[in-house]
C-alpha cells in the first residue's frame, strides 16, 4: 500500500463507523480495523477527524465568456481552489457553438482544460444548437463518456420549448440525462424593460426580474415536458418555494425528476440585494426569498433535493460595477452586471458545517455533495463513495476546526467573495486526489494539470430513487 489513514470516524451516506482506509495505486485497497503498514507506507493519524468521499461539484463554469467578459477562474485556480474545500471532482459545462458537433464540442473544452486541471473533471454539454443532425451528436457524446447535457430556457442561446423537448426525446433512447436551468426569459423580457423604463436599475430588481414565479413558472413547464418524453430530468441551481413544491409533486407521482440547489440559495436570501454592494451576488437565478429558502432545507431533508452544487461563475467587483458603469463608459444597470459567484471552495465546508451544527446528518450532507452526483451522472463506478476499488478522493474533515471565511485565503482568483465573514463549524485538513495529496493545512500542495477526464456510464434513470 502507498497510503494508510489510521483512526479516523469514516462517514458515507450510509454509515458512520471507526475504521482504517488503506490507498495503493491511486485506489482504495482496502476498509477495515487496526491495518498494517507496509513497508514504504506513508501512514497518517486521522484520530479524532472524519474520513470523507470527496465533492463532486457538478455545476462550475471555468474559464467561461460571459456578459463581455470571462468567469475570473480557469481550469488550474478553479480546481485548484475545489480542491482546497475537499472538492475532488468538477463538472464544467461546455457550450456548444453553432453549428458545432456535441463531440467537437467537448474535445474543444477538453483541451483548455486537460494542461490544467488540478483535480479530475468532467463535462455536461450545453445544448445550444438542435438544427439538421446535431441533435443525433448527442449519442456519439454518450459513447465517449459524456452522458450528461443541459438546455438553458434562457439567455440567447437557450433553446425554445420544441428544442428541448426533442433533447429529452433523444436524451431517453440514448441513455442519457438532460438538466434544465428554468427560468420563462420571455416574462423577464418584459419585466426587464418595465423596471429600466421606471429608472429602476439596482440589483434588487435583477432579483425582481426574476422572481419567484419566473422561476416556477419555467420549473413545472420543464417537469410536464419531461413527463410528455417520458424521462428524467435534472433541474439545476433550484431556488424557488414553488419549484420545489412541483418537483416534489412530480417525485411523488413516481416520475424520475431531480433537483440540485446551491449554498448561496441556503445561506442568504434576496435581501442581499440590498445591500450596498448587493450587484455582487448578482447571480442566476437569483437569491429567493425566506419562504423560498425554508422550502429548499425543507426538501432536502425529506430528500426531494438530490445534490447541492455551487454554479461556480466569479467575477472581479469591477466587472461587478459595470452595473453602475459599464465598461465603454455608459451608465449601468442590473442587466449589465456579469452573472455569476463564487462558491466551488466553499460549498463542502459549508454544507458540512450544517451538519456539523445538527441541521441535517453528515451522511446526508456526503450524500448531497459526493454520493448523488456520482450516481446520477453515471461515474458512481469510480467515485463518490469510501469503497474498496474506487479512486482514492478522501478527505480528511476536523468537525473542531472553525473558520471564518476570508478572500484572502481563498485560492482562487478573485478579489471578494460573498461568503466573506461566515463562520463554518469544521474544516478539511486534507484532500486526496486519487490518493495524492492535493491540499493539507490550509495550502494547496497538488500539482497543474494532475486532473484528469473522468468518463461517465449511460444514465438511465426509471424513477425518484437513485
Amino acid at each position: 500500500m502507498d497510503l494508510l489513514i489510521k483512526g479516523g470516524e469514516l462517514v458515507t451516506a450510509k454509515a458512520r463507523f471507526k475504521a482504517d482506509i488503506a490507498v495503493k495505486n491511486g485506489k482504495i485497497a482496502a476498509i477495515g480495523t487496526n491495518l498494517k503498514p507496509e513497508a514504504g507506507t506513508e501512514v497518517v493519524d486521522a484520530k479524532g477527524k472524519m474520513v470523507i468521499p470527496g465533492a463532486i461539484d457538478g455545476h462550475t463554469h471555468l474559464a467561461m465568456p460571459f456578459g463581455g467578459t470571462i468567469s475570473s477562474d480557469d481550469y488550474f485556480t478553479g480546481t485548484r481552489s475545489a480542491a482546497c474545500g475537499g472538492t475532488t471532482t468538477v463538472f464544467d459545462f461546455v457550450l456548444q457553438g453553432k453549428g458545432e458537433s456535441m463531440l467537437d464540442a467537448i474535445k474543444r473544452r477538453d483541451a483548455l482544460c486537460a494542461p490544467d486541471a488540478a483535480v479530475d473533471y468532467s463535462f455536461h454539454v450545453g445544448v445550444c444548437d438542435t438544427s439538421g443532425d446535431l441533435l443525433d451528436t448527442m449519442e456519439d457524446c454518450v459513447k465517449f463518456g459524456i452522458p450528461s447535457f443541459k438546455v438553458f430556457m434562457v439567455y440567447d442561446f437557450g433553446v425554445d420549448d420544441g428544442s428541448f423537448y426533442e433533447t429529452l426525446l433523444k436524451a431517453a433512447k440514448i441513455g442519457a440525462l438532460v438538466g434544465v436551468h428554468a427560468e420563462n426569459k420571455n416574462v423577464n423580457a418584459v419585466l426587464v424593460k418595465q423596471y429600466l423604463s421606471e429608472g429602476k436599475v439596482d440589483a434588487w430588481w435583477h432579483y425582481m426580474s426574476k422572481n419567484e414565479n419566473v422561476e416556477s413558472e419555467a420549473d413545472v413547464r420543464a417537469i410536464n415536458l419531461a413527463k410528455m418524453a417520458g424521462t428524467s430530468l435534472y433541474i439545476v441551481h433550484l431556488a424557488s418555494k414553488d419549484g420545489v413544491e412541483a418537483v416534489t409533486k412530480a417525485r411523488d407521482e413516481g416520475y424520475p425528476i431531480f433537483a440540485e440547489t446551491c449554498p448561496q440559495y441556503l445561506h442568504f436570501t434576496s435581501e442581499v440585494y440590498k445591500r450596498p454592494r448587493g450587484r455582487d451576488f448578482v447571480c442566476s437565478p437569483p437569491v429567493k426569498g425566506k419562504a423560498s429558502q425554508d422550502a429548499l432545507w425543507a426538501a432536502i431533508k425529506r430528500g426531494d433535493i438530490a445534490t447541492v452544487a455551487t454554479d461556480h461563475c466569479p467575477f472581479t467587483q469591477a466587472e461587478k460595477d459595470w452595473g453602475i458603469k459599464t465598461k465603454d463608459g455608459k451608465p449601468g444597470n442590473f442587466t449589465t452586471i456579469p452573472n455569476g459567484c463564487a462558491g466551488i471552495e466553499n460549498m463542502y465546508p459549508y454544507i458540512l458545517s450544517e451538519a456539523n451544527k445538527g441541521r441535517i446528518s453528515f451522511q446526508r450532507a456526503v450524500e448531497l455533495c459526493a454520493t448523488n452526483p456520482s450516481k446520477l451522472f453515471g461515474l458512481d463506478h469510480v467515485k463518490g463513495d469510501l469503497q474498496v476499488g474506487l479512486d482514492a478522493d478522501i478527505v480528511i474533515y476536523d468537525p473542531k476546526k472553525n473558520v471564518t471565511i476570508r478572500n484572502a485565503k481563498m485560492h482562487g482568483n478573485l478579489d471578494h467573495t460573498i461568503w466573506e465573514g461566515v463562520d463554518v463549524k469544521g474544516y478539511p485538513v486534507a484532500t486526496y486526489s486519487r490518493g495524492r495529496l492535493v491540499f493539507k493545512d490550509d495550502k494547496f500542495v497538488g500539482e497543474k494539470g494532475a486532473g484528469k477526464m473522468v468518463k461517465c456510464k449511460p444514465i438511465r434513470l426509471k424513477g425518484p430513487s437513485l
